[in-house]
């Protein structure tokens, strides 16, 4: 895969090592699509293999004075790459496998709920329990709005209303759900931020 001339490649690398910024610049210019396109078939991320690219270059200039002891730049260069790029995805693949340990560790435990203590699910609990005790009317135009996402003339064609009347209804349900969480949750000032931010009236 050789991109320069030998003899071409031994003179930059020799300027490289005299810290000859302009030499670099060549020589990565020269060889960093190459590089780019062999890890990319590796790693099948475009961030990734940037980023691999980036850390193999910076790590040549850091080594730059035993440059000159090379023979082959592109050989050094492309196993070079290969050995970060298997090094990086064995290090995400140990994250991963961490992280799903971890997970499965805490699931297992007795009695562990991974919510117990979030704010935005004790929000969510708070709020099915706040439209199950809505009358059924309410209740009906609430989660066709709401879950379903239909619109204000949607529901009203839905259930054989005017779209005042869905309105009424959606306006009724939203204070009976806002009365109910703000005399049931001891986290009141949290969640009342979050009502304002899911519950605006639309």
């Amino acid at each position: 895969m050789l991109v320069l001339p030998l003899h071409i490649e031994k003179e930059l690398l020799c300027q490289i090592a005299k810290g000859d910024e302009a030499a670099f610049t060549h020589l990565f210019k020269a060889y960093h699509q190459k590089l780019g396109a062999y890890i990319y078939r590796l790693t099948e991320s475009f961030s990734l293999t940037q980023e691999i690219v980036q850390d193999v270059f910076l790590k040549i200039w850091l080594k730059r004075a035993t440059m000159v002891g090379v023979e082959r730049f592109d050989a050094y260069l492309f196993t070079a790459a290969r050995n970060h790029t298997f090094n990086c995805l064995k290090k995400i693949a140990r994250e991963h496998a961490g992280k799903v340990r971890w997970e499965t560790t805490l699931s297992e435990q007795a009695g562990f709920d991974p919510a117990v203590g979030d704010p935005a699910f004790e929000y969510q609990a708070l709020l099915d329990q706040a439209v199950e005790r809505l009358p059924l009317q309410q209740k009906k135009v609430y989660l066709l709005h709401r879950r379903q996402g239909l619109s204000h003339a949607e529901v009203a064609g839905r259930l054989g209303l005017s779209v005042d009347t869905v309105k009424k209804h959606m306006s009724l349900a939203l204070r009976s759900i806002r009365t109910y969480l703000s005399l049931r949750n001891h986290r009141a000032d949290v969640l009342i931020l979050l009502i304002s931010m899911a519950l605006v009236f639309r």
